[in-house]
C-alpha cells in the first residue's frame, strides 16, 4: 500500500503532523483549553469524553471543529467521578463511577456491556451534533488487550472512522498485530503517535525535539491543554502541564514559526476519515 501521505494527496516523503488536544468534556477548564487550542492555536483535532460531566457543555459550544470520541471506560480522578451512560454494572467500581484503573476494567468488564457502552458514546456524540472524525481509547483501555481491541476495531468499521493506536514505542510490546488487523479492515491510523506524559518537565523542548526529528509519514502529537482555573487545580496535581500545553498551542509564536520553517504540514483526522471512506467505497 502507498505511504499514507501519498494516499492523502501529498508527496510520499512529506512530513505530516496531527496536533491533538485531548480532554474535551472532562471539565470546564479542559473545554476552555481544547477549544482555545483548536480555534486560536495550532491544534488540528480534539477528543471528546462523552460520559464526563462537562461533555454536554462542550457540545453546546461545538462549531464544526475536528473532534473525535475518546471511548471512555475509566474515571481516573479520585475525587471527581463519572459513570457509564448505559446500564453497565460491570463498568462501575463501587465508588460512584467507572473504575479508576485500566486493570480493573480488564479484570471485571463484560465485553457485551463494553461494546454497548462504547457504541452509545459514539451515537450520543452524533446526536449532540458532533461531526465525529475518529475514535480514541481513553487511557488505552481498548488498545492493548486483544479482546477489547476487537470491540474498538469493530466500531471503527461500523462507523467508518479512523482510530488512534497507542504510542509508537508501546506498540512494540503488544502481543498481537494491531496494525495489521487495522489495515486488513481498511481502517486508517497515523503512522506514529507521540505523547508527552502529564507532569513531564521541559515540554517545549520535547515538542521541539519531535519536530526536528520528524520522519516522513503521518505523526500525531497528543497534548492536554486546559485553562488555569481553580477547578483544574483541584482535580489533578498535574494541572501545570495541561496549562503549559495550552500556552504552547495558543500563545507560543516560536512553535508556530518552527513548524512553518520545517516544512511540516498540519492535518486533522477529518482528512483521514475522508480517505478511509473513499477507499472503502472504491472496494465495495
Amino acid at each position: 500500500m502507498a505511504p499514507l501521505p501519498q494516499r492523502l494527496g501529498y508527496g510520499p516523503d512529506d512530513r505530516l503532523l496531527i496536533i491533538s488536544a485531548a480532554g474535551l468534556g472532562g471539565c470546564h477548564a479542559m473545554n476552555e483549553g481544547v477549544y482555545a487550542a483548536l480555534r486560536d492555536g495550532l491544534a488540528t483535532t480534539g477528543t471528546l469524553l462523552v460520559p464526563c460531566p462537562w461533555s454536554r457543555e462542550a457540545a453546546a459550544r461545538f462549531r464544526g471543529e475536528d473532534i473525535g470520541v475518546s471511548l471512555t471506560l475509566n474515571a481516573e480522578f479520585e475525587l471527581y467521578r463519572w459513570g457509564p451512560i448505559t446500564y453497565a454494572p460491570s463498568l462501575l467500581d463501587g465508588n460512584g463511577g467507572m473504575p479508576s484503573t485500566v486493570s480493573d476494567v480488564w479484570d471485571h468488564a463484560d465485553l457485551d456491556e463494553v461494546r454497548r457502552e462504547c457504541r452509545a458514546q459514539i451515537e450520543r456524540a452524533i446526536l449532540w451534533g458532533f461531526d465525529v472524525t475518529h475514535l480514541d481509547s481513553h487511557l488505552d483501555v481498548l488498545s492493548v488487550r486483544p479482546e477489547f481491541f476487537d470491540v474498538y476495531l469493530e466500531l471503527a468499521v461500523e462507523f467508518g472512522l479512523p482510530v488512534r493506536l497507542i504510542s509508537t514505542e508501546a506498540r512494540r510490546q503488544l502481543g498481537f498485530p494491531a496494525e495489521d488487523l487495522i489495515e486488513s479492515e481498511g481502517v486508517v491510523t497515523p503512522d506514529r503517535v507521540v505523547r508527552i506524559a502529564p507532569g513531564a518537565m521541559g515540554r517545549y523542548r520535547r515538542i521541539e525535539a519531535l519536530l526536528d526529528s520528524l520522519e516522513p509519514g503521518l505523526t500525531e502529537l497528543q497534548l492536554q491543554p486546559a485553562a488555569d482555573l481553580p477547578e483544574l487545580r483541584s482535580l489533578t496535581a498535574e494541572w501545570g502541564s495541561r496549562v503549559e500545553d495550552l500556552l504552547h498551542l495558543r500563545d507560543n509564536a516560536e512553535l508556530r514559526t518552527h513548524i512553518e520553517r520545517s516544512g511540516i504540514r498540519l492535518v486533522g483526522y477529518r482528512e483521514l476519515r475522508g480517505l478511509q471512506r473513499s477507499e472503502a467505497s472504491t472496494l465495495s
